[in-house]
């Protein structure tokens, strides 16, 4: 009897360990005292800080698949898990697992390491600077990165508490972005972070027209301590096929090497003043808000203008292209003279987008 006794104890033991994590889940969150202002500074401050934890975002954004932005379009538009490692803002690593495969990212002082487990292939950026016009990557999906983005410039009037909620077992006070931007594609932003840190841990975006859900990132495991440094260092396989380039990214290239001089103001919308006003990529207004102007080069103006025109059935013959995708739109001015095509792309309204358009000088074809 006394063994029985202690084999039901054993199983009982362990069916409320197992039950554990849904009975905290199932815990009410804890009310938070701090004001929406003290909240929004808790956020923005909280840069640096190191945490650990497993994510999930899922975009609603489902953006046409082009050659040359094919993978933009599968963070947008679809389901990535990430696993991530921050130490510091020049040492983390980020696991991503999506349709495409695996994947993972190892940041240090001198750059990135990009390793697919599938292919076996390591790719080494060699800047440990993060280029201030970039194409978005896995990482910035993730709660911290995503929530300090998109609420870098959010003015404390724009700010407003909601309630909190548990997010991977933890309390999490709620602030709520409205834009004042007249322009704005976007209804609000959701945000609920960690009490002590600041650190988001779930994001969700809504644009005006549907309400539904157009970006949405959270944790569902999250620690604030700091991670080993060994979790974070990487060194190649030795049977991994390696290679090597001062950059991987296409706007940053265009940015830096494009020889055109976007103007200060556009449709409204001042310059952001937070970038260094030199490179060619113009981009204006701030926070949620953001209007992207691009100096094309021919054969990408031509091939985008291609790829778009086959995913959308839109009239080739027509002088701009035009897509909406949620509260993201997007314009292709002059489809038909690829040397001198400006790629217009933002959380504004079409009307915008337009407006900016007729406003932009023609640049020469770029190399």
């Amino acid at each position: 009897m006394t063994s029985v006794r202690r084999w039901l104890a054993v199983l009982a033991t362990t069916a409320v360990l197992a039950a554990l994590p849904s009975l905290v889940a199932a815990l009410p969150a804890k009310s938070s005292d701090l004001s929406a202002a003290a909240l929004l500074r808790l956020i923005q401050s909280s840069t640096g800080r190191p945490y650990s934890g497993y994510a999930e975002s899922t975009g609603g954004l489902a953006l046409p698949a082009t050659d040359r932005f094919g993978s933009v379009a599968d963070l947008f538009g679809g389901r990535t898990q990430l696993r991530v490692w921050h130490r510091s803002s020049s040492d983390w690593r980020v696991d991503a697992i999506s349709f495409a495969g695996e994947a993972g990212v190892y940041h240090d002082r001198y750059g990135e390491w990009n390793w697919n487990y599938e292919s076996n292939t390591v790719d080494r950026t060699g800047s440990s600077v993060t280029a201030d016009v970039r194409l978005p990557t896995t990482a910035d999906l993730l709660p911290p990165e995503l929530g300090r983005r998109l609420l870098s410039q959010a003015l404390p009037q724009e700010a407003s508490r909601i309630g909190s909620t548990r997010v991977a077992g933890r309390s999490a006070p709620g602030l709520r972005i409205t834009p004042s931007q007249p322009v704005t594609s976007i209804a609000h932003v959701d945000v609920w972070a960690h009490q002590e840190t600041g650190l988001p841990l779930r994001v969700q975006v809504r644009g005006k027209q549907s309400g539904v859900l157009a970006l949405a990132s959270t944790f569902l495991d999250f620690s604030p301590a700091e991670p080993s440094p060994a979790i974070t260092k990487f060194s190649p396989p030795a049977d991994a096929n390696l290679s090597s380039r001062a950059s991987r990214d296409l706007a940053t290239a265009i940015d830096q090497r494009g020889g055109v001089e976007p103007p200060a103001r556009l449709a409204g919308l001042d310059r952001n003043e937070r970038l260094p006003a030199l490179g060619s990529v113009g981009i204006y207004g701030r926070g949620v808000t953001e209007l992207v102007a691009v100096p094309l080069p021919g054969r990408i103006a031509y091939s985008l203008s291609q790829d778009l025109l086959e995913a959308t059935g839109a009239d080739p013959s027509k002088p701009q292209l035009n897509l909406s995708i949620g509260p993201l739109n997007l314009l292709l001015s002059s489809p038909t003279q690829p040397d001198a095509a400006w790629l217009l792309i933002g959380t504004v309204t079409a009307s915008t987008l337009a407006t900016a358009a007729a406003e932009l000088p023609e640049h020469p074809g770029l190399g």
